[in-house]
């Protein structure tokens, strides 16, 4: 079963699918060794982790195709993919979505938003007219090679014109043919029992529980109880990593010693072993 239908069939279960995010293929190995179901390919993240940048649409599409290439070669689980605004207009969502297919994408999540987008969790965004984004998704559906892949269609447009309008173009959504639907940032729990009342019997919805956001959610048990699906943790992986880095980078400007290894470490040895020296070393006995 490839990783696309492994992922459809997944949503039909009502248990919330829980997708960290990543953005390398190490977080990605992490996620797949700690027994998730999925991992999320945070374009946040790239923008933090590789780039040393903010989440506001610097990432490139070549940029994100090449890190799921990379992932994919490394892990099994289903892959969702950030693609952002797809990159562009109709055409350009249809070349981003036939490139992040082949790069091994199980499913593709595009926004409304007006490029160049920004963090849903930011203020200042803009999103585009309701009918631009239709048209997107039918783009994007056109271009898909393979039936089990998923489109998740998101709209940011809560936190600019409001829970109406989110709502509708919702509905627009779906009706254009989203596999799965994505209102960012409801402000409060009646919203999002609105939400999985009108939507959540008939479709996968994806909430965002990051860290410092504003979901008046905090687990994945909550969300399954008004309906939902999926939970991403886009950052959660980077949350932990920039205090545990500055304290190491202290560690070593104040003392010049190396660490002293505890449950908040390991060493190469142990890295080696988690990334696969053991399997690859006794493989090179075949050739040699």
């Amino acid at each position: 079963m490839t990783p696309q239908q492994t992922l459809r069939q997944r949503l039909q279960q009502d248990q919330v699918l829980k997708a960290p995010g990543v953005y390398d293929g190490l977080s990605a190995l992490l996620v797949e060794q700690a027994g998730f179901e999925a991992a999320f390919l945070s374009g946040a993240c790239i923008a933090f982790a590789r780039f040393g940048r903010p989440d506001m649409g610097l990432v490139s599409m070549n940029e994100v195709a090449t890190t799921i290439s990379d992932i994919r070669e490394r892990i099994e689980i289903p892959l969702i993919v950030d693609m952002d605004t797809g990159f562009g207009n109709a055409l350009n969502v249809q070349r981003t979505m036939r490139l992040f297919e082949k790069m091994g994408a199980s499913a593709m999540q595009m926004e409304d938003q007006l490029m160049p987008k920004r963090c849903g969790h930011m203020a200042g965004k803009q999103v585009i007219p309701c009918d631009e984004m239709v048209g997107k998704i039918h783009a994007a559906l056109d271009a898909r090679q393979d039936p089990n892949t998923l489109l998740i269609a998101r709209t940011d447009a809560l936190g600019v014109n409001g829970f109406d309008d989110a709502m509708t173009r919702a509905e627009k959504y779906v009706e254009a043919g989203a596999d799965v639907l994505f209102i960012e940032a409801p402000k409060d729990l009646d919203q999002m029992r609105q939400i999985g009342e009108t939507f959540g019997s008939s479709m996968p919805l994806v909430h965002n529980l990051v860290e410092g956001g504003h979901s008046p959610v905090k687990s994945s048990e909550e969300l399954q109880k008004l309906n939902y699906r999926i939970a991403i943790y886009p950052a959660a992986l980077l949350h932990t990593f920039v205090p545990a880095a500055r304290q190491t980078l202290s560690h070593i400007a104040q003392t010049g010693a190396q660490l002293e290894l505890d449950e908040n470490h390991c060493d190469l040895n142990e890295l080696n072993s988690t990334t696969g020296a053991p399997e690859l070393l006794s493989k090179l006995q075949k050739y040699t």
